[in-house]
């Protein structure tokens, strides 16, 4: 069994519950046709979804292909209890995924090995993969799961399975910015293999995302530590740790770091393939 031990980084996780009669009502939920945000506040007992085959288990659903939402890709934060799992997680075998420990111990099987998932482990699952998850730890474990239809390209093998953390991961920093902007990749962005990308973008406070950017990528924003101000199309939007961001392509965006320390997040955004010029799906 591999085992992530090197370091432990603390993320935000959800742990539902129900808020009380007295509590306002009015919460900083936005749901348009260029963004969404859902603040770590909604993901209560009421809007847990669950899965065939998942023992133990519920989930928030954080995004999904819809109409005027997501197209690309859906996110699930998943909780799984002591004990719980799943033997056949997996119904599409076209999907390709992404998970991302942020509480508790996860036992992954995947490609033949056994993994020992820690906060800060990640797992990239290609398409047609045997793998199963369990729970064998006393306490709660909590991750992302993010699933996308694998779009092949003749010539182009898929990627392989692969597991690490971020702590075995040097971030990058962007150019010009003396540290204040990072991301740490866990895949090579010039790696025509993979047509989705899944980051951590960390900013020191004060950090500046210094001009509003509008681009073909979807992406998906979850707050892992800290705040900041972040502009969405023409709003400008305060963001914590918890709270969840989804920004069609071309969405304009940028943000401030408010500190007092770093303001991080895991991205998600479609990579490294044509437009599609008829209807999506078609190859």
């Amino acid at each position: 069994m591999a085992n992530q031990s090197k370091g432990r980084q603390t993320y935000y996780a959800p742990t539902g519950g129900h808020p009380a009669q007295t509590q306002l009502l009015s919460d900083r939920a936005v749901f348009t046709e260029a963004y969404a945000v859902i603040p770590r506040g909604v993901m209560r007992d009421i809007v847990a979804s669950y899965l065939p085959f998942w023992e133990k288990t519920r989930l928030w659903v954080l995004s999904r292909p819809l109409s005027g939402f997501a197209e690309t890709f859906s996110q699930y934060i998943m909780e799984v209890s002591p004990g719980g799992g799943s033997e056949t997680p997996e119904a599409d075998p076209g999907a390709e995924g992404v998970l991302f420990v942020v509480e508790g111990e996860l036992t992954l099987t995947l490609a033949g090995t056994t993994h020992r998932m820690l906060p800060g482990g990640y797992a990239f699952i290609p398409p047609g993969s045997e793998w199963r998850v369990r729970n064998e730890s006393s306490a709660a474990v909590r991750f992302h799961w993010i699933r996308k239809a694998y779009e092949h390209v003749d010539g182009i093998e898929a990627p392989p399975a692969f597991v690490t953390s971020e702590t075995e991961v040097e971030p990058v920093e962007m150019p010009d910015t003396n540290g204040c902007w990072a991301t740490t990749r866990f895949v090579d962005p010039q790696d025509m293999r993979h047509d989705m990308h899944v980051n951590i973008v960390t900013f020191q406070p004060g950090g500046v995302i210094p001009f509003a950017e509008t681009h073909v990528m979807e992406h998906g924003l979850y707050v892992l530590e800290g705040k900041a101000v972040y502009l969405l199309n023409q709003d400008w939007v305060e963001v914590e740790a918890g709270d969840y961001m989804w920004l069609r392509a071309f969405c304009p965006q940028a943000c401030y770091a408010g500190g007092p320390g770093p303001f991080r997040y895991l991205l998600y955004k479609d990579v490294n393939r044509h437009m599609k010029l008829t209807g999506f799906g078609s190859r």
